[in-house]
């Protein structure tokens, strides 16, 4: 029996250097794989997989609903995956739509524009395409365009702060100020110039001004109420991003506080929304009570918890 115990405790260890590899080489695919296996196919319905929000191949949306029936419009998370501005695509992410979805939620799985077609400021045009499409649409869905909010991670953090913060990329398309009611930032960059790695200098390094490429220059504090999640292990998107855009927000008049969970890396906080790592809710639970205070159905949105 000793033997035996050993043996799955190794065979334990090797799956999670396993999904460790994954997610550091941006194979969410498999960490997608796992959450399926794990997780199970209930309490979900994909009802549009591989849509488009644009002509161009990259600019993709999937949508996943609870597979209940309900009384009225559900709340929407639009969900903006990461991978450094140069991968990834929605339909990796799906274990995300499924979690959320199982919780009440219609979510929308967002792509946009990777490597040398996505630079500045592609990806937030893309992602605000998105969001104008889910303004329009998701209503077919089931899902409330009244209480929207956006959560990203990593790269796709960035995006969703950067649209609620600086009000030009929603209005060139059309999408009212207020729309977004929420944002939930996982590992995002919002401080960091100079760029020091390579997926930033991409992304933004021809950009004459640096300063327009950052989050943290927008603050405001009308901002939508954000949630910001780290990990004090990360060595990718270092904490220090998310406490200086808490600080900064608070400075403005919009109360912010980090969470930085302890031994978590860069992948740690995604990593924790699929199966079996949902386990550990130090990610899940805050998403899910920030999300049932910002999308109340009434017209005043709550404080962020």
């Amino acid at each position: 029996m000793g033997w035996v115990l050993i043996g799955l405790a190794v065979l334990a260890l090797a799956g999670f250097g396993v999904w460790r590899w994954a997610l550091a080489n941006n194979a969410v695919a498999l960490l997608d794989w796992g959450d399926r296996q794990f997780g199970g196919n209930s309490g979900y319905a994909l009802t549009l997989a591989d849509g488009r929000y644009g002509p161009l191949a990259e600019q993709k949306i999937e949508v996943l609903v609870p597979d209940t029936p309900a009384e009225r419009p559900r709340p929407v998370v639009v969900f903006i995956h990461g991978g450094g501005w140069h991968s990834g695509t929605p339909g990796d992410y799906r274990f995300v739509g499924r979690t959320l979805a199982r919780e009440g939620y219609v979510v929308v799985l967002v792509g946009y524009r990777l490597g040398p077609d996505g630079r500045y400021p592609a990806m937030l045009e893309d992602s605000a395409l998105a969001l104008a499409w889910t303004h329009d649409t998701i209503a077919r869905y089931g899902g409330d365009p009244a209480r929207v909010v956006v959560m990203g991670h990593s790269a796709g953090a960035y995006n969703a702060v950067m649209l609620a913060l600086e009000r030009q990329w929603l209005g060139r398309v059309g999408v009212p100020d207020g729309f977004i009611k929420g944002v939930i930032g996982l590992s995002g960059p919002y401080d960091f110039h100079p760029f020091t790695s390579d997926s930033a200098r991409n992304a933004f390094g021809h950009v004459p001004d640096p300063a327009l490429t950052q989050p943290i220059h927008f603050v405001r504090g009308d901002a939508p109420h954000m949630l910001l999640i780290t990990g004090d292990a990360d060595t990718t998107v270092k904490p220090i991003n998310s406490d200086a855009l808490a600080r900064a927000l608070s400075a403005a008049g919009a109360p912010t506080r980090p969470i930085v969970l302890e031994g978590v890396d860069h992948s740690g906080t995604v990593m924790k929304l699929a199966a079996p790592f949902s386990r550990d809710r130090r990610v899940l639970d805050p998403v899910l009570k920030f999300l049932a205070a910002q999308c109340r159905p009434s017209a005043t949105v709550q404080p962020a918890p």
